[in-house]
């Protein structure tokens, strides 16, 4: 049996649930970057400095390289072996099928390069990862001092018999 200040913490506990679940309040959904902006753009002739420095990259996101994989491969590498384009040890190779992609997990630089001596020619990308920004308020904050109908987008009628279920059969 559970008892009278179990009871409350267990009521708060699913308010809180409730108001949050029903709140609307979503992360920002991760972003699939097409690597120097098109299907099969890792390439030669690609000005990837450009195309970097006009994205928008934040932590969660996706680099998508479309490129012939028995001409070409995506390295990730140091910074080190980024500006040098050295193709030996590599961090990752991400190279599997020619439509590959890559989980961006961190906030930080990412280096990647094409081996076979294509990254001299200019087959490299710098990518500067960032946590997303907060979302913005939203567009009608509800009135002060007005009564609401809802919590979080839950109507008062839901939570009270939520809680009326709780309370009788515990």
């Amino acid at each position: 049996m559970v008892g009278s200040g179990e009871k409350v913490v267990l009521i708060m506990a699913v308010l809180v649930m409730l108001a949050v679940r029903g709140s609307g309040a979503k992360g920002r959904e991760p972003v699939r970057h097409r690597v120097g902006g098109g299907l099969n753009t890792w390439a030669p002739n690609v000005n990837f400095t450009d195309w970097s420095s006009r994205q928008k990259i934040y932590v969660g996101d996706w680099l998508y390289f479309g490129f012939d994989k028995n001409q070409y491969n995506v390295l990730e590498v140091n910074k080190t072996s980024y500006d040098k384009c050295i193709d030996r040890d590599f961090i990752t190779n991400i190279t599997k099928g020619g439509r590959d992609v890559f989980q961006l997990t961190e906030a930080r630089p990412y280096y990647f390069i094409c081996g076979r001596g294509y990254c001299f020619n200019g087959m490299k990308v710098a990518i500067n990862v960032t946590v997303a920004p907060p979302p913005p308020p939203s567009p009608d904050p509800p009135k002060k001092g007005g009564s609401s109908s809802s919590v979080g987008g839950l109507s008062r009628m839901m939570i009270v018999l939520s809680l009326l279920a709780f309370l009788f059969f515990s």
